[in-house]
């Protein structure tokens, strides 16, 4: 497919304001750049209800934010804990509010977004501790707030997805927290991935290479490898405990070969996996709704196969 029109003339538009690249910038810069960004270029869609929390997190307590889709089919709803993106350096619960509304509301998931420590202020392995903190302490409060635990999700965007997957695989069998699927959305998986979508799209397609190095280099602080597995969780070497996987990818997104190969790695270990291409699509379209109109139709597409994930879950639970 070609380069969807409207993504094009924001590519145009982009180019033409000579945007800093990610080195050039301060880390405030990049913080306020994304939340911009995300403030103009995404609708926020109206939820039944939007609750802050607080919950504990590694080292102290993380702020949350539950969402309840606008139309909850009962009170006792399946949940999705979400990881956002941002490089693992910036992005908040202020600047993904409108893709976890979106989100919520096409799954029918009461999902809740986590307000994990970055980078550098908090390097690897911090933002990977807090995930499985929080995810252990919403699989064991699941009815505090109504989420089925039989039901329960990781969910993340870019490198909020590659957490999610770390996390997934580092759960694996855990007694105490029992996984019914995980959805990444466009994943970082290989930090040292060489491929053709990162030689073909790291530059110009709005997701800069530079801007992956750059990010890449304030979340490994002194101790972190770009090749461990909880950094890149394409280069783990057991994928059998994981739970069915929806993988989201975009055409000309430089991550798009990685994410796709994770699907593969997983399919070739006999697990569940439903794997989706957005044509025409960039990095982070999903957040542009307001420029990128099919923004609306992928979160439909979203909707419907975390839908068939947990349509199977529920027919597995009620098996004799």
């Amino acid at each position: 497919m070609p380069l969807d029109s409207y993504t094009q003339r924001f590519l145009e538009r982009l180019a033409a304001t000579n945007r800093s690249s990610a080195p050039a910038q301060t880390l405030s810069d990049r913080r306020a750049a994304l939340q911009q960004l995300l403030a103009f270029a995404c609708h926020a869609e109206e939820v039944r209800g939007v609750e802050e929390r607080t919950i504990p997190g590694a080292v102290g307590p993380l702020r949350a934010r539950l969402y309840t889709p606008l139309e909850p089919s009962e009170q006792i709803l399946p949940g999705l804990i979400y990881f956002h993106g941002g490089g693992l350096v910036a992005g908040s619960l202020e600047s993904h509010d409108p893709i976890c509304r979106a989100i919520a509301n096409a799954s029918g998931c009461r999902l809740i977004s986590i307000d994990y420590r970055l980078a550098p202020e908090a390097p690897f392995p911090a933002a990977v501790e807090d995930g499985r903190a929080a995810t252990r302490w919403i699989a064991e409060h699941a009815q505090e707030i109504h989420l089925d635990p039989r039901r329960l999700g990781l969910c993340g965007d870019s490198a909020g997805a590659t957490l999610a997957a770390v996390v997934s695989q580092s759960l694996g069998d855990s007694e105490e927290v029992g996984l019914a699927f995980q959805f990444l959305l466009c994943p970082i998986v290989d930090f040292g991935a060489e491929t053709s979508s990162r030689r073909n799209f790291g530059q110009g397609y709005f997701l800069e290479e530079a801007t992956l190095a750059s990010d890449l280099s304030y979340y490994l602080g002194p101790s972190g490898n770009p090749l461990d597995p909880r950094i890149s969780p394409l280069r783990a070497t057991d994928f059998s405990r994981l739970p069915p996987s929806c993988i989201h990818t975009a055409e000309f997104d430089p991550l798009r070969d990685e994410g796709e190969a994770y699907a593969h790695r997983l399919r070739s270990v006999g697990m569940k996996v439903i794997c989706r291409r957005h044509p025409g699509m960039i990095h982070m379209f999903y957040g542009m709704g307001t420029l990128i109109p099919y923004a609306k139709r992928a979160y439909e597409l979203m909707g419907t196969d975390i839908r068939s994930m947990l349509a199977e879950t529920t027919s597995a639970g009620d098996s004799p």
